[in-house]
């Protein structure tokens, strides 16, 4: 795991559907070929988090149950 100074222009970022539109504390998601980068949705210029699409499925997977 490690932050990156991803270039946010050029990532499709996507908020969860849970996210509520009053602002909340909500994180974005970005996929990329071998990478998934999540960050802040308040702070949109602030650091990324990038993971490898497999352990981010398996957290993902670990908070849904």
């Amino acid at each position: 795991m490690t932050t990156a100074n991803v270039p946010h222009e050029e990532l499709s970022w996507h908020k969860s559907s849970y996210s509520g539109s009053g602002g909340g504390e909500c994180v974005e998601v970005a996929h990329a070929a071998s990478t998934v980068h999540i960050r802040d949705s308040k702070e949109r210029r602030g650091p990324v988090l990038s993971v490898a699409p497999t352990p981010w499925a398996a957290f993902i997977e670990s908070v849904a149950r």
